[in-house]
């Protein structure tokens, strides 16, 4: 994961835009996963808790365990926006998160769908604010975490170093 692709433009417009979604992650969480079932409703099967298959992405933006997801994928965000100058110590974190994901079924197609919806996101929350600039940031940034989870997909010899 390359550290110094952003910018230091890029960083700040980052962070900036950030502070305004950060102080209410899972609103603004739901309307990225709301975006993201209006996208591609076959990704609704995914979330399941306690073997529980929901009828409706509305069931499944209203259910706790689900907010809870929505938490924890706005953690992630806010964890690469906190570590814009040192992105390559997410490296192995995010790798991992890259297995568990797969290990749930997600396709790795699904994660271009993700980043529209949380780019849509963003621009419903920041409104005018949300620049060509600053979109062209996150993207940077989207593709940085994207490239590192993907690693996760890929099946490395046991004991190989990169």
């Amino acid at each position: 994961m390359e550290s110094g692709m952003l910018s230091c433009t890029q960083q700040e417009l980052i962070r900036e835009s950030w502070r305004r979604v950060s102080g209410s992650p899972v609103q603004h969480g739901v309307v990225l996963f709301s975006r993201l079932f209006d996208l591609d409703p076959d990704l609704l099967p995914l979330f399941q808790y306690n073997c529980k298959q929901f009828a409706s992405p509305q069931e499944c933006l209203a259910a706790p365990e689900f907010l809870d997801h929505v938490r924890k994928v706005m953690l992630v965000i806010d964890a690469a926006v906190s570590h814009l100058e040192d992105l390559p110590c997410l490296e192995e974190y995010l790798c991992n998160l890259g297995k568990k994901h797969q290990a749930v079924g997600v396709k790795l197609e699904s994660f271009s769908t993700v980043g529209e919806s949380l780019l849509y996101m963003l621009e419903k929350c920041l409104g005018a604010a949300f620049s060509p600039d600053v979109q062209e940031a996150w993207i940077k940034l989207y593709s940085a975490v994207v490239k590192a989870m993907q690693r996760g997909w890929e099946v490395l010899p046991e004991g190989y170093q990169p």
